[in-house]
């Protein structure tokens, strides 16, 4: 029974470090990089939000330019800034770089950008109907006519009877 005891009160004690430590190393480190949204479109509008830096910086990406972070009134030591991404950037994974109280951190893959879409005919490439389709879509039809004809004669002698 006392093992178990030692352990539950080990196991809560554990937590409470655990959940105190980030508090604590923060200070005026940079760290806890948050984009959003993670997945955006070329030209999108995203958000971008560091712990620990609470005089503001700089942040910065190959997908868009320099932004400046500005300290959040009211949040503890986070900065956050507004970045437009680039309107021809390549679809990909980016990462980010922030300098803030004279330190710098990366965060590896931190957001994605993703390609436009090919809209108009349906996907459609070819300008007319190929060969192919033509031969496929006069069997479709002749199909139908004679089904409908053959329907049509059966019900037509059963009149008769």
């Amino acid at each position: 029974m006392r093992n178990s005891r030692a352990l539950a009160v080990s196991a809560a004690v554990a937590a409470v470090v655990g959940v105190a430590a980030p508090a604590a190393v923060a200070g005026d480190t940079p760290s806890n990089i948050v984009a959003l949204p993670s997945v955006i479109a070329r030209g999108g509008q995203m958000t971008i939000t560091v712990d620990g830096c609470p005089r503001g910086g700089t942040v910065n990406s190959e997908a868009f330019r320099t932004a400046t972070l500005s300290p959040i009134n009211g949040a503890n030591q986070t900065s956050r800034a507004q970045t437009t991404i680039y309107s021809d950037a390549s679809p990909g994974t980016y990462n980010i770089t922030v300098f803030c109280s004279g330190r710098r951190l990366t965060r590896p893959n931190a957001f994605t950008v993703i390609g436009g879409v090919r809209g108009g005919l349906g996907g459609s490439s070819s300008t007319g109907a190929t060969p192919t389709d033509m031969a496929i879509g006069g069997g479709l039809v002749a199909a139908a006519v004679i089904g409908g004809g053959v329907f049509w004669m059966r019900r037509r002698s059963e009149k008769r009877i």
